[in-house]
């Protein structure tokens, strides 16, 4: 038994599938099958069950899948804690990220990051939360920026900020000549939310009521469009389709100078980003805001802690504008 088999057996687990299994281990196929009928063989029992277009795990290959994934955790603890003993700081930190949040904070981070931590550079993924989590568990990636609430995985948690909502409304909508807005306002408004998958859709169902109890109602929000990315549904808003909801940080620097100064840029800028607040307003809200938490996570057997703390303040380096930042 050596680890590199015990490596597969966890993959072909995840994936469901020999030759993505196989892909994800960066070797071909008959290698992998061939390494795990040896163990299968070496431990005499059945891990798959292999079907036409289905690989499922056994019962009793489940609990190996599970002991497996725990014994490469260890073996790569060992490695983590040599490399401690030189620079704790050394090497590479594999970083994940949810997609609303990415493109708002990590350019800002990695500058911070190259600056403060030059030789612990950033290894970055952008994925779902869901997804995130599963590789968490899996030791696929170190850490991760995610929003609550998620599914508990058992996961040592710090977090970041609390991050408000503003309402994205089309510049020539009535509501553009307002200086904010309620969620009362927007029950009968076309709202366009990011599709199934996306945890900020959730967190808009969940953090504003109105919005969770009307959107199956003819008298509430009429229609709901699935867009691909934030910056996308953005774009929707300025052909003037609906209205959305987007993270504070998501918000271009040049519309919130606008929402400040309530006058129209008189220049042309450079730049989708730059374009976008001639054609949206953004608009905070009254009373309520909704909100949502941003968290750092990362498994409780990770023992790079010197990498988090220093992940953390390359974080709060960051100007993290209109968010309330948390110890």
């Amino acid at each position: 038994m050596t680890l590199t088999e015990l490596k597969y057996i966890v993959a072909v687990a995840r994936e469901r599938h020999f030759g993505k299994g196989a892909d994800a281990c960066h070797v071909s196929q008959p290698t992998l099958s061939v390494a795990i009928k040896k163990l299968e063989e070496e431990l005499q029992v059945k891990l798959f069950e292999r079907n036409a277009n289905e690989i499922t795990v056994t019962p009793l290959g489940e609990e190996i899948v599970r002991q497996a994934q725990s014994v490469l955790e260890q073996a790569e603890n060992i490695r983590e804690i040599a490399k401690r003993g030189k620079d704790p700081l050394a090497g590479a930190l594999r970083l994940g990220v949810i997609y609303t949040i990415g493109p708002y904070l990590l350019p800002d981070l990695v500058r911070h990051a190259i600056a403060m931590t030059p030789q612990m550079p950033l290894m970055l993924q952008e994925n779902f939360t869901v997804k995130l989590i599963e590789e968490l568990r899996m030791g696929e990636i170190d850490c991760a920026i995610l929003a609550e609430p998620f599914p508990d995985a058992n996961l040592a948690i710090a977090p970041l900020y609390d991050e408000p909502f503003m309402a994205a409304v089309p510049s020539s909508h009535p509501l553009a000549q307002r200086s904010s807005i309620t969620a009362e306002e927007l029950k009968k408004e076309t709202m366009l939310l990011l599709g199934n998958g996306h945890c900020f859709r959730d967190h808009v169902l969940e953090v504003c009521p109105e919005f969770a109890r009307f959107s199956s109602n003819s008298d509430g929000i009429r229609k709901s469009f699935e867009g691909s990315s934030l910056e996308t549904i953005k774009h929707m808003v300025a052909a003037g389709m609906g209205i959305t909801l987007v993270p504070r940080l998501g918000v271009p620097k040049e519309a919130m100078a606008q929402t400040r100064t309530a006058k129209k840029a008189s220049k042309a800028r450079a730049g989708a980003d730059a374009d976008m607040p001639s054609f949206v307003k953004y608009l905070p809200f009254e009373g309520h805001v909704p909100s949502r938490r941003v968290v750092l996570a990362w498994r409780r057997s990770f023992t790079r802690y010197e990498a988090i703390a220093a992940l953390r303040n390359a974080i709060y380096a960051c100007e993290l504008p209109g968010v309330i930042r948390l110890s």
